[in-house]
């Protein structure tokens, strides 16, 4: 146990010394980790560590390294966020106007619903714009609403996009709270869930590689039912839907599957 065991205060001096809300992730699995960190550097209190990262700027960015996404991509296939700027998204105002209603499944750390948004807010307001966001695991979509990114991480992000969404904070790179907003992130399991209906368009990438065949073809009849007539599948590079006619899908470009 730390001396002057106060979490509390130390969650709003990390909040006003980084802009980083640690109410994003789970209490008992986040101070474990951070308490690790701060007996790595011999110190005996939360508010000494405070002390510390304010004075030490590598002691800064080795914390707010220890807090940063590493594993996701933004614009992954960046041939396929072209298809979806210049195609689908001006296809799907014309059809279903302003208001779209967009789910991200298997949203992972957060990268893609992010992605998503700024891709969007190239041609809708961000008051306009609302994506569902689901994964199967909570530690994950934690992450995710916590919004931080290492550089390797953005380096897709048009450039314009990352110096307006995007504040450097350390070596990482934090995602803006108005993108934030337009995310509802919610715990889903595609295996076993129930699927949400009425939606203009779905993302699910490289995840369903990872089921059987037969688990394949239930996802994918489960997200045609959750999808409107005239709506779009968008699936990852590594996937194919070999009977999508079947299915009830037509093949709109490339990765994109409209339901007929």
């Amino acid at each position: 146990m730390l001396e002057n065991d106060n979490y509390e205060k130390f969650k709003k001096d990390v909040l006003q010394l980084s802009k980083i809300d640690l109410n994003a992730y789970k209490e008992k699995q986040m101070r474990r980790r951070i308490n690790t960190l701060i007996t790595k550097n011999n110190v005996k209190s939360y508010d000494d560590y405070v002390v510390l990262l304010k004075k030490d700027k590598e002691k800064f960015n080795q914390f707010i390294n220890f807090l940063t996404i590493n594993v996701s991509e933004f614009y992954r296939n960046a041939d396929q966020w072209k298809l979806l700027d210049e195609l689908i998204f001006p296809g799907l105002i014309q059809k279903f106007g302003k208001n779209l209603k967009i789910w991200s499944a298997a949203c992972s750390t957060g990268d893609e619903p992010y992605s998503l948004v700024m891709a969007l807010s190239r041609h809708l307001p961000l008051s306009n714009i609302r994506i569902t966001a689901t994964d199967i695991d909570k530690q994950v979509l934690d992450t995710a609403r916590m919004g931080l990114y290492n550089a390797k991480s953005i380096a897709s992000v048009p450039d314009d996009l990352k110096k307006k969404y995007f504040t450097q904070v350390g070596n990482s790179y934090q995602i803006s709270n108005e993108i934030k907003k337009c995310v509802d992130f919610k715990e889903h399991d595609l295996l076993k869930d129930t699927y949400p209906s009425g939606y203009h368009m779905i993302v699910c990438r490289n995840v369903v590689i990872y089921f059987t065949e037969e688990a394949k073809d239930k996802i994918y009849q489960k997200f045609l039912q959750s999808l409107v007539k005239g709506g779009i599948l968008f699936i990852g590079n590594t996937e194919q839907i070999m009977n999508y006619r079947d299915l009830g899908f037509e093949r709109k470009k490339s990765f994109f599957f409209e339901k007929i």
